[in-house]
């Protein structure tokens, strides 16, 4: 691998420094990243999938990631945009399950399976069997390519296949961060563009399964994927630049990997400000809590469900209180009927964002 250029350097550190604190955190407040955790899942599942245009709105969302580890939904998916999202919900769960393994072929392909089963893809954990384009779509509707992937057949298969082997080989060698190398495998596995539909997905889950195998716990705690979504065209204008040359070996990865390296560092500093600030809540009542909770940690704009999902150990009838004397307040404004949008009447500038 090239040598890193000099602005990475520092940012690298503080992802590795975020990566040293996160044992002290689970040791001083297992309460706040459970909480973490719980608006995570929400926030990757819904941001990850919103970047394809599968979007599935607040309600049906809460509803399907309640519904997870069911088998007797499965035919009741209103229209594709929902089994798809299902099934990135799926595949997030068993990943964040499953105890740490070396990443391998099948695995790719079972994480595939995961994610298109319940849209009743064919292609469901098997790989393109017609070439693929990337393209950008211009103001006029017509597709234009930048970037021609690997061939579908054998060519796909064999290139995927080494890519695998030569990513293990490399950590197994320990000459470089796992975290730079997982930012090039999953450059490599984007511009090898392995399946018919759900490329990015794949990449973006692989990419949460081998930041928990490596020891990046915030994967589990600040959504990586809403960071992309927050700043994609920052995501597809590194990718574009990595991408370059790629057929030739003649590409850099630094574009990508310090996008990537980006997104984790103020992904660390957005876990720590909020593990700082439930912490400052031990001993507060629930209601305290549910408060702090809303001003801090929940998105801008949210309905009562997704804040009883996230504080499960809080009561909704104390949630409510809580939602309506901030609203009394005037620190929350809230739309008409049973499912309303509470939304947060001023939003702080979030600092260290990734740029986009």
């Amino acid at each position: 691998m090239a040598t890193m250029p000099a602005e990475l350097v520092t940012v690298l550190a503080t992802v590795e420094f975020g990566r040293g604190r996160e044992e002290l955190f689970r040791a001083q407040a297992p309460q706040v990243l459970e909480r973490l955790a719980a608006r995570t899942r929400f926030d990757s599942i819904t941001a990850s999938s919103a970047i394809e245009d599968v979007v599935v709105d607040d309600d049906r969302a809460l509803t399907l990631l309640r519904e997870a580890g069911r088998d007797d939904h499965k035919g009741a998916f209103r229209n594709r945009s929902e089994a798809e999202f299902a099934g990135y919900r799926d595949a997030t769960d068993e990943l964040l399950r499953k105890a740490p393994e070396p990443l391998t072929l099948p695995l790719i392909l079972h994480i595939h399976r995961l994610l298109m089963r319940n849209a009743g893809d064919p292609l469901a954990g098997r790989l393109k069997t017609s070439d693929n384009v990337i393209g950008d779509r211009s103001p006029d509707g017509r597709v234009v390519v930048v970037f021609k992937p690997v061939p579908a057949g054998p060519e796909t298969e064999r290139q995927l296949a080494e890519l695998v082997a030569r990513y293990e080989d490399a950590l197994a060698a320990a000459r470089h961060p796992p975290i730079l190398l997982l930012g090039a495998l999953v450059l490599d596995v984007l511009a090898i563009h392995p399946f018919q539909d759900g490329n990015g997905r794949v990449a973006r889950l692989v990419t949460t399964c081998e930041l928990l195998r490596h020891g990046f716990g915030v994967a589990r705690y600040a959504s990586i994927e809403q960071r992309i979504f927050e700043t994609k065209h920052a995501y597809y204008a590194a990718l574009r630049a990595s991408q370059s040359g790629w057929h030739d070996g003649a590409h850099d990865p630094w574009p990508w990997i310090g996008y990537l390296l980006r997104v984790l560092a103020d992904a660390y500093d957005d876990f720590a400000a909020r593990v700082a600030a439930g912490t400052e809540l031990v001993g507060a009542t629930k209601e305290e809590q549910a408060r702090n909770y809303i001003l801090t940690q929940a998105p801008r704009s949210f309905r009562l469900a997704q804040i009883a999902d996230a504080l499960p150990d809080i009561s909704q009838a104390t949630i409510r209180n809580a939602l309506d004397g901030l609203r009394a307040e005037g620190r929350l404004e809230v739309g008409r009927g049973r499912s309303a949008m509470w939304t947060r009447v001023s939003e702080p500038a979030r600092e260290g964002a990734a740029p986009g």
